[in-house]
């Protein structure tokens, strides 16, 4: 009876010694098993705090996780999404390429930064990253979208045309990659293409005022202005307080010499938006017009000026109203020293 307890205690040391040994193993720090799981157990609570906009608490909890498991990729893809909504760019940005040192392979996180790339105007980044996410997922519409605006955006409209064109293939039922397939379209001189495109994008949603002011813009490089009024009446039918409108109708006037119409067409878009800066051109460029005609009216001259340097405050990258102004002030008075002296401080 005593052996048989002695073995029993034996066993228990045994068992006891081994369960020891395992806790021990698990304990230490290099155990990758155990700490991904610890880990995981942060993203999960911390999944479960964004949820509840606790974004915060969210964010100790994947920190957490990352250090616990620097290759777990979704801990630094959630702080990407939380910096993101937070407006801090620049982490998210981090967060999300570290996200993809992890995993190349995320299709989301890959358009995600592209994203973040050309929202903050880098856009040769963007182009490479959304590259990368279309080699991902071909068939993914944004993607393809975005690509195109960004080729188009940096000047390269045949690319443009062809992503634009790749996703009306994926969803010919959107109207916004035949609006900017027109757009590029209208810039290779393709009008014809151009207005098929803008009336596809009509087709499928008729309210669309902006749409109309871009068709309307390609008529009139037609020199097709009828039809480019009746555009931008039908648009102003369906938004009277857009500013574009108002502009494109004033402009369409000011090309047929109705400078009456046109000047309350540029009036018009200024009520909308004092500073819109071709409205401010466009009044500029009547006032000079009126004033060649009769030299005498020098407040015409001086309206005009003004229009065309308010044009210039509101956008400083106009080098033809540059050169208008230039062109059409008045010389300077030549230096009266004596006349200056007379009125100087004592």
């Amino acid at each position: 009876m005593i052996r048989i307890r002695e073995r029993i205690d034996s066993r228990r040391q045994i068992l006891t010694m081994i369960v020891a040994g395992v806790l021990a193993y698990i304990a230490l720090p290099g155990c990758v098993p155990v700490q991904r799981y610890r880990a995981q157990r942060y993203v999960a609570s911390g999944e479960e705090l964004m949820r509840v906009d606790d974004l915060d608490s969210a964010l100790a909890e994947f920190r957490m996780a990352a250090e616990l498991d620097p290759q777990l990729a979704i801990a630094h893809s959630n702080m990407g999404t939380i910096y993101r909504r937070l407006g801090d760019y620049e982490l998210a940005i981090d967060s999300f390429v570290e996200a993809l040192r992890r995993d190349p392979s995320s299709f989301d996180d890959t358009f995600n930064l592209g994203q973040l790339y050309h929202f903050t105007k880098r856009v040769a980044q963007a182009i490479q990253t959304y590259l990368h996410a279309i080699e991902l997922d071909p068939t993914d519409f944004d993607a393809q979208l975005n690509l195109g605006v960004c080729y188009q955006q940096s000047g390269e409209q045949p690319m443009a045309i062809g992503h634009f064109e790749k996703a009306i293939e994926i969803d010919s039922s959107s109207p916004h990659a035949f609006v900017n397939l027109g757009v590029a379209l209208d810039s290779q001189g393709r009008y014809y293409e151009a207005i098929r495109a803008y009336n596809e994008a009509i087709e499928r949603d008729p309210r669309q005022p902006q749409v109309l002011v871009n068709l309307a813009r390609t008529y009139m490089n037609q020199n097709r202005h009828k039809m480019a009024r009746l555009t931008l009446r039908h648009a102003i039918e369906i938004d009277s307080n857009l500013p574009a409108t108002h502009e494109a109708l004033g402009y369409c006037l000011f090309r047929t010499r109705d400078f009456g119409a046109a000047e309350r067409a540029y009036q018009q878009a200024l009520t909308c938006d004092p500073r819109l800066p071709r409205a401010h051109a466009g009044l500029g460029s009547i006032y000079m017009v009126r004033f060649l005609e009769d030299e005498t009216r020098l407040e015409l001259q001086e309206r005009a000026l003004e229009h065309w340097h308010r044009s210039l405050e509101a956008d400083p990258n106009q080098p033809r109203v540059r050169k208008l102004i230039a062109r059409y002030q008045p010389k300077d008075t030549p230096y009266d020293g004596e006349v200056m002296s007379h009125f100087a401080m004592p």
